[in-house]
């Protein structure tokens, strides 16, 4: 099983790609590489593939805390890009999971939990190589994809790069922050302190909030103890901001993943996309399933 983080290539693509205009000016040219790459997945072997996108950037999580990321400051040839890329990716067949009030990265941990439940999947890979979805890591079941880099994340390695187990990943965040989600941890806390604590006590929760208590030695642990107590709402609020909500609505069986052919709607978002070799592609791998 394999699921994409649409946005996340959305973005890569426009920051890696030329600028391409389709003829009536749309500029299309990151959304056309994404679906090309989706092809380019078939070819290479996928059979099952669902894509996340979150052309809504605010989500649930802005009510919870109002710093938290918008659309604000989006290139406009990007946020233009979105209807696009998901006509293409509905009309190419691929299973289109675009979110509103989720973002992507729920509706990825979501699907994934549904995919490693089903005793058929070998396995799933998450394709993106955003922190937040660590979390997900399974051992042997649900890996990480870092498709730029062909690096595959198993529980050794989300631990070899920060230090804590998948399930310690929102707690990790929390104290250290996430810029790309706005929100900025605790005053102090650094990835190293962070990984230590959260190595012995597994979760902010068990932290102790007296320095004198702990078991593992950091730099400025009294600093650091009297920052987690004054702070330790603010602290689980941004836990609850970086866990991933696998109630977001994505699939019920695993079949709803198949790619299985293109639609009829194919020809006309290949136009839009200035991107004709779409329709060729697709049938050619339609008659080979």
């Amino acid at each position: 099983m394999h699921l994409v983080d649409g946005t996340y290539e959305l973005f890569r693509q426009y920051f890696a790609r030329p600028s391409h205009e389709n003829p009536n000016g749309l500029e299309v040219g990151a959304a056309r590489a994404v679906v090309r790459n989706l092809f380019t997945m078939l070819e290479e072997g996928a059979t099952h593939v669902g894509v996340a996108t979150d052309h809504v950037i605010e989500s649930f999580r802005n009510e919870l805390y109002l710093p938290y990321k918008t659309g604000e400051g989006i290139e406009p040839d990007i946020k233009s890009q979105f209807e696009p890329l998901e006509l293409a990716i509905d009309a190419s067949g691929f299973a289109l999971f675009a979110m509103m009030e989720f973002e992507a990265d729920d509706a990825l941990a979501a699907a994934a939990e549904v995919a490693a439940g089903d005793p058929s999947v070998d396995r799933v890979l998450i394709c993106t190589p955003d922190k937040d979805l660590a979390q997900s890591v399974r051992a042997g079941r649900i890996l990480q994809l870092d498709r730029r880099n062909n690096k595959l994340f198993d529980v050794a390695e989300v631990i070899e790069k920060f230090g804590v187990p998948p399930e310690s990943i929102p707690d990790w965040l929390a104290l250290t922050g996430d810029s790309a989600d706005g929100f900025p941890g605790l005053k102090g806390w650094g990835a190293k302190s962070a990984a230590a604590l959260l190595a012995q006590y597994g979760t902010i929760e068990n932290i102790p909030l007296h320095h004198g208590q702990w078991e593992v030695t950091v730099r400025s642990a009294a600093r650091l103890a009297e920052t987690l107590r004054e702070n330790l709402e603010l602290a689980l609020l941004f836990k609850t901001l970086a866990t991933l909500d696998t109630s977001a609505p994505t699939i019920v069986d695993v079949e709803e993943l198949r790619w299985s052919g293109p639609t009829d709607a194919l020809p006309e978002a290949a136009a839009l996309l200035d991107a004709p070799d779409l329709v060729g592609r697709a049938n050619r791998l339609a008659q080979r399933r």
